[in-house]
């Protein structure tokens, strides 16, 4: 049951080139960036990776971004990176765009075992139509668009037809997290953590705080521990390391 691996290195030693990872974070708020460095490392490229956005162009997914190992994106909030624009653009990246709640959704669903659900986001707009260009070429013609979806109408409204996400790898980071692999989130990182974490075939998780098995009081714990099979316990300096997103300051 002791789940706890004793380097990031270790942890993510057998990611292979052309997984798939679902990455928790919200922003730059809650990113699992120890696991990302380490992959990073180990030279792992040709990736798929299902976030709610992509980092910064030197943190978090910007930096997989930015050494050219993501091959595909699937992200609903794409802003604060030049590089993922420049890429997506010059036809180097390969971009669905998903609104955030589905893509939340998504996630929840394939790692809860349902194949596909009917939403009402995205009814009669391209969303459902299909058409949204993933892919460009080097010369800004789009190759590869999105598909037309189911859509079925629910009291005479209409409902778009969406597929679960399960990733070959779940990459999370947690406040508080056991040697079974519970876990707790604070705040923001509460987002999109415990959904990467479900939706992951394996699921690793960087822990801030690493306690023994039964101090976590069983009504705080958002992740149980079923979903999680690796724990990686973070330094102090590592779980200091938290980036702002925008800065400001009240004026005197």
């Amino acid at each position: 049951m002791d789940k706890v691996v004793y380097s990031a290195a270790e942890a993510v030693a057998d990611i292979p080139n052309g997984a798939s990872l679902a990455v928790g974070g919200f922003g730059l708020c809650g990113v699992p960036s120890v696991l990302i460095d380490a992959i990073l490392a180990s030279g792992a490229s040709d990736l798929e990776a299902a976030s709610n956005n992509c980092g910064v162009d030197d943190w978090g997914l910007g930096l997989l971004l930015a050494a050219g190992r993501i091959r595909r994106m699937v992200a609903s909030y794409v802003g604060e990176n030049k590089e993922f624009a420049r890429q997506y653009l010059s036809g180097e990246l390969e971009v669905e765009l998903t609104p955030q709640g589905t893509l939340a959704e998504r996630m929840r669903a394939g790692g809860s075992g349902i194949a596909a659900f009917f939403t009402a986001t995205g009814g009669g707009t391209q969303v459902a139509e299909g058409g949204l260009p993933w892919k460009y070429d080097d010369a800004g013609k789009v190759i590869t668009a999105s598909p037309p979806k189911e859509t079925r109408l629910f009291d005479g409204r209409e409902f778009v037809l969406e597929e679960a996400i399960v990733a070959d790898f779940g990459l999370v980071r947690a406040w508080k997290g056991d040697r079974h692999g519970n876990l707790i989130y604070r705040d923001s990182a509460r987002n999109f953590n415990p959904l990467a974490a479900m939706c992951g075939r394996l699921t690793i998780a960087e822990v801030e705080h690493l306690v023994e098995p039964g101090e976590l009081d069983p009504n705080d714990i958002h992740t149980p521990g079923v979903f999680v099979q690796r724990v990686v316990a973070l330094t102090p300096e590592q779980a200091a390391d938290k980036r702002i997103e925008k800065r400001t300051v009240s004026p005197r």
